[in-house]
């Protein structure tokens, strides 16, 4: 393939710093405008944050030794290291363009080589055609700031202790149900006091090591109890936190719709954090789904409704080449957690808000004995219901026909 490059204006030195981030080494490839196939590299300490601005700075400077001046442009990858050094890279004034791996071009041979020096000199390419113009080389990603990385974490951080406890309840479920014992709640009160009474199906008691190790399983559940209890009251107060920037919001006192500060960090407010307190107001949207929404989509900006789906992987991927002509589904490429709460979201919706626009459409669409309809229906509303938390944010447009909880 022969890349295409615009040429940059005479009075115009640009060089394109790619930097391959290791976790032994940091690999700096180099290169200018005018080459074309060449980019010198340079090896670093791992997350030596310091010297890279140096090392770019010197090939600034060699660059601009001409007299014409120098501009330096430079990229990483999304990922461990990408996000904190962009953010790094911005207090020495430098423009960072933070790409997303899988848009870089790649061959498409059977076994192709692949090293940190050959990927930080294809960055480099990608970079001067971007720079150059062409747009589709590198898909750069928007860097969140700190507060707005912090407030994902709350969502994010039920997760494992969700999992951890589901896990620990099955294994206990498991070692009973081997000797014939079912219809145990581990994570009911009481259970810890009632394993000692438990009887076999043979009608003897537990086998001394099992009665051994269910207390210790039973040790982890409540550490995991705990957990879920502490991001339980966090979300209340966020959610209590949202409903107050609402109040503001609607009393004209607030300006920004993130515009509240507090000392308490479980009470911190990002961007477009009222839509939480909208949100949760609707039958059927618990704080998990209303805090969803500004913690994972609201801190970017979305041009139209694709983009925004895209985000969770809820766009459909055509494969149409020749005479072949079929859909693939959905993509799958965005934000696997967020895609997972709104089909769940989906389902809720449907029990909650039966009268709603949207959940009549879902009717119309399904037959209730063609599952294939229902789950291409089901993710049509999930796309839907991601849509109208947006509107809501940024219009204060509530679903037609949606009804408001009691509370």
């Amino acid at each position: 393939m022969v890349e295409t490059v615009t040429p940059l204006s005479e009075e115009t030195t640009a060089i394109y710093a790619a930097l391959e981030a290791g976790n032994k080494s940091w690999i700096l490839a180099v290169g200018d405008a005018a080459g074309a196939s060449r980019a010198g590299l340079h090896k670093l300490p791992p997350r030596d944050a310091d010297g890279l601005p140096a090392k770019i700075e010197q090939a600034r400077c060699r660059a601009s030794a001409s007299g014409t001046g120098a501009r330096a442009l430079p990229a990483c990858e999304a990922g461990y290291e990408g996000f904190w050094l962009a953010r790094r890279l911005e207090g020495e004034d430098l423009e960072v363009v933070v790409c997303d791996p899988a848009s870089l071009e790649v061959a498409r041979r059977k076994k192709k080589a692949k090293t940190d020096r050959i990927d930080a000199r294809k960055m480099v390419r990608a970079l001067r055609a971007r720079d150059g113009g062409d747009r589709d080389a590198m898909a750069p990603v928007r860097v969140p700031s700190l507060e707005e990385e912090d407030a994902k974490r709350l969502l994010r951080r039920r997760e494992r202790p969700v999992k951890e406890r589901t896990r620990i309840a099955n294994t206990i479920g498991g070692l009973l149900r081997l000797h014939g014992i079912s219809g145990q709640a581990p994570r009911k009160p009481g259970f810890r006091e009632r394993v000692d009474a438990l009887k076999t199906g043979r009608g003897t008691p537990l086998p001394p090591e099992i009665r051994a190790e269910i207390p210790g399983l039973v040790d982890r559940l409540d550490v995991v109890a705990g957990e879920l209890k502490a991001v339980r009251e966090r979300k209340r107060a966020a959610v209590a936190a949202s409903g107050a920037a609402l109040d503001a919001l609607r009393a004209g006192k607030a300006q920004d719709p993130g515009g509240i500060a507090s000392d308490d960090p479980a009470a911190a407010v990002p961007k477009h954090a009222h839509c939480a307190a909208a949100l949760v107001a609707l039958r059927g949207i618990g704080d998990n789904d209303a805090l969803l929404p500004g913690g994972e989509l609201f801190y970017r900006d979305f041009r139209n409704r694709r983009e925004l789906a895209s985000m969770a992987g809820l766009v459909p991927a055509p494969w149409a080449s020749g005479g072949i002509d079929r859909d693939q589904g959905t993509g799958k490429a965005g934000n696997s957690m967020l895609r997972k709460h709104l089909i769940q979201m989906a389902w809720r919706w449907l029990f909650h808000q039966p009268g709603s626009a949207l959940s009549r459409r879902y009717g119309n669409c399904v037959s209730a004995r063609d599952g294939r309809s229902r789950k291409r229906a089901i993710v049509a509303l999930a796309r839907k219901l991601l849509v109208a938390p947006w509107r809501c944010a940024t219009t204060g447009l509530v679903p037609e026909g949606a009804v408001f909880s009691k509370a």
